[in-house]
């Protein structure tokens, strides 16, 4: 199968992601969002004859995708069921000191969105799930359902950047009361009937921020990735590469932030004579704007139009 033909996920920022990466012979790679495996295929085939691949994933579908996608490269690779936020006990686990690059594609596979049953999707009717592991932790249903009216608003608004959150909220609370809200065309109704008129012919469906916030809280995103580019960067060899995808501006903001704080290094106040917290700089950060998708790859893939790849090297 050629490298980017993928039935499961068609990976974004192929070429350029792994690019960054700056693969060599005999190189050791993380991808901790190994999906189908297409971007995992590259690295390998850049990395040949005797690189290895350590890929991770949640998602028990993203897992068998990717081994029958990985089969001819044998031994060179290893796919475990995990969080890319334990990396660093993964790692440990499997008795590998450090890493050469690591790649995360963040947020959504085409195979979940596609897949109505897990319940990602708002266009196709499914049971409320949102979870990436369906084996484990709470669901959108539980979320929509069990959360108070307070919380449900903070967790729209704030993981949706939904500026009528308020409307949504007490919109998803009267229809409750009669009885729990099962699916997601369900969901997405009462979002878009809870919405000004004018509201609801934009460019993306008045839903889609509900159920960004709602997957994002589910998966307890934002926290993982924080925490996987901290212990990741530690787990770097001096010079390896860390490469991230992302797909909203909230994701983007933490690889950007945690990128340049760990880039300074020195976290006293700037009226401080001289440094007192000794901490110091352990990346640089290669990509000083994100690197965007070309228009021929958003034609043939319009889900990858909000893509953004950032890039940073550990001193």
């Amino acid at each position: 199968m050629p490298v980017g033909e993928n039935v499961y996920h068609e990976p974004v920022l192929l070429e350029e992601a792994v690019s960054c990466l700056n693969c060599r012979s005999g190189g050791v790679y993380v991808d901790g969002t190994v999906g189908g495996g297409g971007h995992a295929a590259l690295i390998l085939e850049k990395s040949a004859p005797d690189g290895f691949l350590l890929g991770l994933d949640v998602d028990i579908d993203a897992l068998q995708a990717a081994e029958k996608r990985l089969t001819l490269f044998g031994q060179r690779k290893k796919l475990v069921k995990a969080n890319y936020a334990d990396l660093s006990e993964v790692l440990a686990e499997h008795k590998i000191s450090q890493v050469d690059g690591i790649l995360l594609d963040l947020g959504v596979s085409s195979h979940q969105l596609d897949t109505a049953e897990r319940g990602f999707s708002f266009s196709q009717e499914a049971l409320l799930d949102m979870r990436m592991d369906p084996e484990s932790g709470q669901s959108a249903y539980d979320v929509v359902n069990t959360c108070s009216e307070r919380e449900l608003k903070a967790i729209i608004r704030q993981y949706g950047e939904e500026i009528m959150a308020g409307r949504i909220v007490r919109a998803i609370a009267a229809k409750r009361k009669d009885a729990p809200i099962r699916t997601t065309t369900e969901l997405a109704a009462i979002v878009a009937g809870a919405l000004p008129r004018s509201f609801r012919h934009g460019k993306i469906h008045p839903a889609t921020r509900t159920f960004q916030a709602l997957r994002i809280y589910v998966n307890n995103e934002l926290a993982n990735l924080y925490r996987a580019i901290h212990s990741g960067t530690d787990c770097l060899k001096a010079g390896g590469r860390f490469a991230v995808i992302s797909f909203h501006s909230l994701e983007d903001g933490i690889v950007k932030n945690v990128f340049r704080s760990l880039e300074k290094g020195c976290i006293c106040p700037s009226d401080m004579p001289f440094c007192t917290c000794g901490q110091k700089p352990r990346l640089k950060v290669m990509t000083r704007k994100p690197i965007l998708p070309s228009e021929k790859e958003i034609e043939a893939n319009p889900r990858s139009r909000s893509a953004r790849l950032r890039t940073a090297e550990r001193i």
